[in-house]
């Protein structure tokens, strides 16, 4: 399933990352400090009225400024405008419409998406009422009057914004051929990669970075199975853009990694694993995908018979939060190990599809317990009652305990360690859930 995809844009300083704080929910702000998970999140998985979609926060639109880094910012934000379904355009009532705003209405025009128009900063309507019947001057239908801060009309936007999701978009995805997003920074070889899988140059490859201006959606046949290949404009990384502004460049990727079941993270193995590449591979981490490491211009390396050993460990340093990722070195360009690809795309997607009986889960718990002693915290134990598994893509337990307070992160790595070491599950993350029973309910 292809969720859809809502972009909040707007010149600088009328509240957008308030209103995204808002509709994404208290926690989006607060990310797990993980090594290579996105701590400044620009995107967040969003429900209302048990539709869901991904809500995408853009940088401040300034139309006609010369300024480097303002003007990524309008780059990023026609991106992010080019990957929404619906826009949500915000004003700000206070300080009335402004030139940037009817500019910003004219970019949102010729995008001929559904654009909703929402005046933030209407704390009271008795006050700031009549302040909003400006807006119509801008031509892009009905304001939709809103308090960010407050949380105010904001039911009433999302009603907006809902009209515009198509049954298409809500429903399940039918088709199920395997799909596979290629992930990485700009020159990477995502392109060249795909263009060589399929024998045909379809794939724009161009040595200046951000050719592949949209995710490109590429069927390729292997042994009488199809897979769809998304190829996506990489991060960009200038100098001059300071760091914060980079995040903007995330949102293809996010998009593509969402719609994929397998994340073909490419690396350069010529310039190393950079914090860059753990940004990329994080997202996929984060939503539970299937992962592949790829480290692509093995060719242009000089090797000995230690190299690819010392080169992995390497990687799996800075990406240490994904231990069972699965490493192949390929050159896109001479062909050097592709064949093994789709060796690998086919163990991870079944590994992600595992399903472990639940009697065997809890023979394993057991014996896990018995050679390791649960936690315990002033004079209370842990118990471990009862462990399922409640889905799969990716894999995912249920275990039931007498504390939650008491089930360290160290003990549920150590139950994953053992799981592991039974059933491999090769190339996916597992997730755990938690849950508090007492005894008595057994």
């Amino acid at each position: 399933m292809s969720k859809p995809v809502v972009a909040i844009v707007g010149r600088p300083n009328v509240g957008k990352s308030t209103l995204f704080n808002v509709l994404a929910g208290e926690a989006i702000s607060i990310v797990k400090d993980t090594p290579g998970v996105t701590r400044d999140r620009i995107y967040a998985d969003c429900t209302w009225l048990d539709m869901n979609f991904t809500l995408i926060d853009t940088g401040g639109i300034e139309p006609d400024s010369k300024d480097i880094i303002l003007s990524q910012m309008r780059e990023q934000a026609e991106i992010a405008i080019d990957t929404a379904d619906v826009i949500i355009f915000i004003v700000d009532v206070r300080q009335g419409l402004q030139d940037a705003d009817s500019k910003v209405a004219d970019l949102l025009r010729k995008s001929r998406k559904p654009v909703i128009l929402a005046v933030n900063k209407v704390d009271s309507i008795q006050k700031f009422g009549n302040d909003v019947y400006e807006f119509y001057n801008l031509g892009i239908g009905d304001p939709v009057p809103v308090s960010a801060a407050s949380r105010l009309g904001i039911g009433d936007l999302l009603d907006e914004v809902a009209r515009h999701f198509t049954p298409e978009q809500l429903e399940e995805d039918e088709d199920d051929r395997p799909r596979i997003a290629v992930v990485g920074k700009p020159n990477v070889g995502k392109s060249s990669l795909i263009n060589k899988l399929l024998g045909e140059n379809r794939v724009i490859v161009s040595d200046i970075a951000g050719t592949t201006r949209d995710a490109i959606d590429t069927e390729i046949s292997h042994n009488g199975t199809d897979y769809v290949f998304i190829d996506t404009a990489g991060l960009r990384r200038k100098s001059k853009i300071k760091e914060d502004l980079e995040r903007y460049s995330i949102i293809r990727t996010v998009t593509a990694v969402e719609r994929a079941d397998v994340v073909v993270v490419l690396i350069d193995a010529v310039e190393g694993v950079t914090e860059q590449d753990a940004k990329i591979a994080g997202i996929a981490h984060d939503r539970g995908k299937g992962v592949i490491i790829a480290v692509n211009k093995w060719d242009a390396i000089e090797k000995n018979d230690k190299t690819i050993y010392e080169y992995t460990n390497k990687i799996k340093e800075v990406l240490a939060y994904m231990p069972y990722a699965e490493y192949l070195f390929i050159s896109a360009q001479t062909g050097q190990r592709l064949n093994k690809l789709f060796d690998l795309i086919d163990m991870v997607r079944e590994n992600q599809n595992l399903r472990i009986a639940t009697g065997v889960l809890n023979e394993i718990m057991m014996e896990a317990v018995a050679m390791q002693q649960p936690p315990s915290d002033k004079g209370k134990r842990l118990k471990l009652y009862y462990m399922t598994q409640v889905s799969v893509k990716p894999p995912t337990f249920v275990i039931f305990v007498n504390d939650r307070e008491l089930m360290h992160f160290s003990y549920t790595r150590y139950l994953e360690n053992k799981i592991r070491e039974a059933f491999g599950f090769r190339g996916t993350a597992l997730r755990f859930l938690i849950r508090e029973r007492k005894a008595k309910e057994q």
